[in-house]
């Protein structure tokens, strides 16, 4: 599955009647949930049902296509059962019981409810909103894929307008290149990643860049008086500045994923629990802006799209641990430098780097010897041929 995201050009009450499609779908999202809180053990097909009887109860709510309406509800069950998927994997602290949405920012159709034209450059809703026909402005061509393998349309509300992202059910592929070469990475906040052979990527800091506009115009937001026109306009600004720090995170964190897959075989990086780390108020804001978990999702996409094979370990003792003799030498984290009484004098990320290397090819050796894909490759190491060379699935961040 691959998305494409395009803005949608509209006229000012067509954006007025998306918001209304926008309210409507939360509606029925917290109505589905409702039902389920009242009536436990509900399945996904009585929400559907729900869905039906919502549209004869309420005829703003019937105006939304009933495809429209599934997906709202689906969003619902989602909720319920990444709850109980927590609650049975044990994860600590909340488990993330499903709440009402307040400020839904987006509404979800099936296969109806919306039609392309001949040339695959409009978009046109065809529900009982009549919200009409918007352009479709972005460097992607909806021309190579058929009206079929559409499964989804998503309407976004950002910032800086309206935005639709088309869910497609397509393979994406791409020509695998052997590079012949093995890497382990260590994320930090010094150096945004250090890898086993030393060489490190700075860490772009986008936030403390941003920061002095960030505060100015939340200056400007709070002088303004609530509910009037002035404020919305401050809170837009602000909105659009956030949205712009965010999307330099997430190009970052797509180059950097690419850059590092392209150029290796075999990817072993740290499973990190950023929600964990973020307990810790001095470095939360600086966790946050990195973007561990963003260029993780990044490394396993690229990894199925490009034939790689990307791993996944635990980071328990990478920086305690001598990657010479495996001794565990304590120090804390202002020690940057790791000395061992084996002579070993290196950099405290590069020798993580080397320690979560090490782990990373030992995982995934068991995991080859199990499946019985194991070979020797001509540079003197454990063939690591990867057993999903296509992609299906794109992260969403």
């Amino acid at each position: 599955m691959i998305v494409l995201e395009f803005k949608l050009k509209g006229k000012l009450q067509q954006y007025r009647i998306v918001d209304e499609m926008i309210r409507t779908a939360q509606f029925v999202r917290n109505k589905a949930l409702r039902y389920w809180i009242d009536n436990q053990g509900v399945k996904l097909s009585d929400l559907y049902k729900q869905c039906a009887i919502m549209a004869k109860e309420f005829e703003w709510a019937r105006k939304l296509n009933s495809m429209a309406r599934q997906a709202s509800a689906e969003r619902a069950i989602f909720a319920i059962q990444r709850f109980f998927s927590n609650g049975k994997a044990k994860n600590p602290g909340k488990k993330g019981y499903p709440q009402f949405k307040k400020h839904t920012h987006s509404v979800e159709y099936k296969t109806s409810g919306w039609a392309l034209s001949t040339d695959k450059k409009c978009l046109t809703f065809t529900d009982g909103f009549a919200a009409g026909t918007f352009r479709l402005l972005g460097s992607r061509d909806l021309h190579f894929y058929a009206p079929k393998e559409i499964k989804r349309v998503r309407v976004i509300r950002r910032a800086d307008g309206y935005y639709a992202q088309f869910c497609i059910n397509v393979e994406r592929t791409a020509e695998i290149v052997p590079t012949g070469k093995t890497i382990g990475i260590d994320v930090g906040l010094n150096h945004f990643l250090t890898d086993s052979t030393g060489a490190t990527v700075p860490n772009p800091r986008h936030l403390p860049k941003s920061e002095k506009a960030l505060k100015r115009l939340q200056k400007r937001v709070s002088r303004k008086k609530k509910g009037s026109s002035n404020r919305k306009k401050a809170i837009n600004k602000l909105g659009r500045k956030h949205l712009k720090v965010s999307r330099q995170r997430k190009e970052f964190a797509i180059k950097t994923a690419l850059c590092v897959v392209k150029s290796n075989d075999f990817v072993a990086y740290e499973n990190l629990q950023v929600r964990n780390m973020v307990k810790n108020h001095k470095l939360a804001k600086s966790i946050s802006d990195a973007a561990w978990s963003q260029f993780a999702q990044w490394l396993q996409y690229f990894g199925k799209v490009y034939g790689k094979t990307v791993v996944a370990v635990a980071p328990q003792y990478t920086s305690q641990d001598c990657s010479s003799c495996g001794n565990r030498v304590p120090k804390s984290l202002s020690v940057r430098t790791h000395i061992c009484l084996c002579g070993a004098v290196l950099d405290r990320d590069r020798n993580a780097a080397l320690n979560i290397l090490a782990k990373g090819l030992r995982q995934a050796r068991i995991i080859l010897n199990t499946v019985g894909h194991t070979e020797i490759n001509a540079w003197g190491q454990t063939g690591l041929y990867p057993l999903v060379v296509t992609s299906t699935d794109k992260p969403t961040g």
